[in-house]
């Protein structure tokens, strides 16, 4: 459980980083070749850290510490020698083991980080836009109120 929740931890420092240093960077700023690689290999390295570690560390608590195993079923029959009593094992017609429900988490880490990796893709593209709030104009498409003039 704590290299599971430890990954998941060292993931979002890895993410508010990159928010942090999207909200610093302008977005007319050129890159030089090195600073261009050294984010290349962040950006790697995050991707690898979702894609591979943090559903990796999933399975492997999965596995050990919770055994949600093969033969432990959520919904079925249940096993004279372990003594487990699935659930409802007479109204449903098909059984349905911890380990569909363990691979099916790893699915939604998955589509986490894909829907993660859109957002970010998303931010970064449009730093620096800011949203400029209408001016209020007549019916000639004049605006109503004038810049710099009064308070």
């Amino acid at each position: 459980m704590v290299a599971f929740v430890v990954s998941v931890i060292v993931l979002g420092l890895m993410v508010v980083g990159a928010g942090v240093y999207r909200d610093r960077c302008p977005a007319d700023k050129n890159f030089t070749w090195g600073e261009a690689m050294l984010f290349a290999t962040y950006v790697f390295m995050a991707m690898f850290w979702v894609y591979g570690v943090v559903p990796h560390q999933w399975l492997t608590w999965a596995d050990s510490e919770l055994n949600w195993r093969p033969d432990r079923f959520l919904v079925g029959p249940s096993l004279p020698w372990t003594g487990e009593q699935g659930i409802v094992e007479w109204a449903l017609p098909f059984t349905m083991t911890y380990e569909v429900i363990r691979d099916l988490v790893a699915v939604v880490i998955y589509l986490v980080g894909i829907a993660g990796n859109a957002i970010l893709w998303k931010k970064w593209q449009n730093r620096g836009t800011e949203s400029v709030e209408p001016v209020p104009t007549s019916e000639y498409g004049r605006p109503l109120v004038r810049e710099g003039v009064g308070s």
